[in-house]
């Protein structure tokens, strides 16, 4: 190997344990979809079962996502505990997002969707033209790395209104809109495994549709029989969705199985 050669894959690989965000592995999807249910039934817990209300929710938890972002974006590698509470939070505050535009100011949930759809579109638009990759695999700068959570903020707040939609609104169901989104990111992953579907777009498009499948598991497992859920309560539902979340964070942070290994040069 040339010494150009050995310079071009130090970078890289520099580059890679300098990311901001954890390897794709079966532990990143467990986490980010229980998340997703969490910031369904916890928004719902501050909301209803504390009366706090809607407007002082999104307030607290507003403050504590920036709180946490600026931890975030202060660390210099990725961190499991500051990395999966930010995503935590913005599950959160994406949600308390579609809510306040539905509840507030009457936004209907269609013209939600429209918009969070119009608004995710740009913001990948204007991140490859900048940037000229959506690879989670880049995220090494701070530029970078707030594309990232702009669109995440945007995939909670567009997954929450397709949920929302298609379970209440089209009146299919909790449990049967949560088997739908499923269903789709089988094909997503049929499609990036047998058909050769480009990752970084496979990435996206999963990212995207686990949203409203945590949000109809969590609308399913907390909402009362009589409106088509299994009666475990939001809090309930929160409670052990967290445990799990929590015990997964202390596991991958004492392993570093989501983290790129430091390899030493021969």
């Amino acid at each position: 190997m040339t010494q150009v050669e050995n310079t071009s894959n130090s970078n890289s690989l520099t580059k890679r344990i300098l990311n901001k965000v954890p390897e794709v592995t079966i532990f990143f999807w467990i986490i980010k979809i229980m998340a997703t249910t969490v910031g369904e039934t916890a928004a719902d817990f501050l909301n209803e079962n504390l009366h706090l209300g809607l407007t002082n929710t999104t307030y607290i938890m507003g403050i504590l996502l920036a709180i946490v972002l600026f931890l975030q974006f202060k660390a210099k590698k990725y961190v499991p505990s500051i990395y999966w509470l930010t995503v935590l939070l913005i599950s959160v505050v994406g949600t308390l997002v579609t809510d306040n535009l539905t509840d507030h100011f009457g936004v209907p949930l269609e013209v939600s969707n429209i918009v969070f759809a119009l608004l995710l579109s740009i913001t990948f638009f204007v991140w490859y033209a900048k940037e000229k990759t959506l690879s989670i695999h880049s995220i090494f700068t701070h530029k970078r790395e707030a594309f990232y959570w702009l669109a995440i903020l945007f995939t909670f707040a567009l997954g929450t209104a397709a949920g929302d939609f298609i379970a209440e609104s089209l009146h299919m169901g909790y449990w049967k809109s949560a088997l739908m989104f499923a269903v789709l990111i089988g094909i997503v992953t049929i499609a990036y495994y047998r058909f050769k579907l480009p990752a970084v777009l496979s990435f996206w498009i999963a990212y995207i549709l686990t949203r409203p499948l945590g949000a109809s598991v969590g609308d399913y497992l907390s909402q009362s029989h009589h409106a088509g859920g299994l009666g475990l309560g939001t809090m309930g539902t929160s409670a052990v969705f967290l445990l799990v979340i929590l015990s997964l964070v202390i596991y991958l942070t004492k392993t570093k199985k989501d983290q790129v290994p430091f390899i030493h040069e021969k």
